[in-house]
């Protein structure tokens, strides 16, 4: 891999870290998940910097940013768009709706209603929009982060386990370590850290460095590992649904864009291992155990313990 591809990443990195403090993880778990043309779940309650990242990215591709705001009466053509009809010419014109931008925040999306959440499915699969019978693309890089408040149910619609399965990956942010939490009061005494973001890729860059993450090299052994962990999801007595092959190929892709921002040209096992519960987890139909109720989480973790993992000998591991 070239030094240029590090470079780029690291310049992304840097720039949303400036903004987002002490969640490093969490930063690269979202670069994970748009360089794998994947989309983000975030499961946090409010106030922890969803907005600001999802900002932040934007900002720090050139890339345009919009926020829609879910709640019961949320219509699917205020996502898409709509067509008016123009009182000057009398001509029909499609007025595109807040999906078409580069890095899309879909706050809270469980408060909306089915008929709405279903309206994000084509363009988190096809990276398009189907209205009046016309398919209209949406632009490139295309990155969708949906937000979900885990300790507030009231007036929600839960998503069904086809609309999880979408997203690449889940996760959370948490609160901030204490330094952090003190670095970012200090920062936010004068302008806000946002304010001060300049774009330091193009989407371009974007679409060049996720062409290079589908280029890493991804060996038997390793396809053979993902495929073993997602037949024991499927097997697993607890799971009423595991992993489908759709989720496979996320964790694949996410473990090539792994390997990409840490500067190889191949992926390893540990990069599928660091990454499963994230990817697998929120697509898992979990039963309730006598006793106890089964976590995903603890799942995924359980397999891995359970499955074994490939010995990559130096030529077998990118060759």
């Amino acid at each position: 891999m070239g030094v240029a591809t590090d470079e780029r990443v690291g310049r992304l990195r840097e720039s949303i870290g400036r903004v987002i403090l002490g969640k490093e993880a969490v930063i690269d778990l979202v670069l994970v998940a748009l360089l794998s043309r994947g989309h983000v779940l975030l499961r946090d309650v409010p106030g922890v910097g969803k907005t600001m990242l999802a900002r932040a990215l934007a900002r720090s591709i050139g890339g345009e940013f919009t926020r829609i705001q879910c709640t019961p009466d949320l219509l699917p053509s205020d996502v898409l768009g709509t067509s008016i009809i123009d009182p000057r010419t009398y001509e029909t014109r499609f007025v595109a709706g807040p999906i078409f931008a580069n890095v899309v925040l879909v706050d809270e999306l469980n408060r909306t209603t089915p008929r709405t959440q279903s309206s994000f499915l084509e363009p988190m699969d096809e990276w398009q929009v189907t209205t009046d019978g016309q398919a209209r693309n949406l632009p490139r890089p295309f990155f969708l982060i949906a937000t979900l408040n885990p300790a507030e149910h009231h007036g929600t619609y839960p998503l069904p386990e086809g609309q999880l399965d979408r997203f690449a990956l889940a996760t959370s942010m948490g609160y901030p370590p204490a330094d952090a939490e003190r670095a970012m009061l200090e920062g936010h005494l004068g302008a806000h850290p946002i304010d001060r973001v300049t774009p330091v890729l193009a989407p371009a860059d974007v679409l060049a460095l996720q062409d290079a993450a589908a280029a890493v090299f991804v060996s038997p052994a390793v396809r053979d590992y993902v495929l073993a962990l997602a037949a024991a999801t499927r097997e697993h007595p607890a799971v009423a649904l595991g992993c489908s092959p759709r989720g496979a190929l996320a964790l694949l892709r996410a473990a090539q864009a792994r390997a990409l921002l840490a500067g190889r040209g191949f992926v390893l096992p540990d990069d599928v291992k660091a990454l499963a519960v994230p990817v697998v987890a929120h697509r898992l139909l979990v039963r309730p155990q006598p006793g106890a109720p089964a976590v995903a989480d603890a799942l995924v973790r359980e397999i891995l313990d359970r499955v074994p993992v490939p010995v990559l000998e130096g030529r077998r591991a990118h060759a």
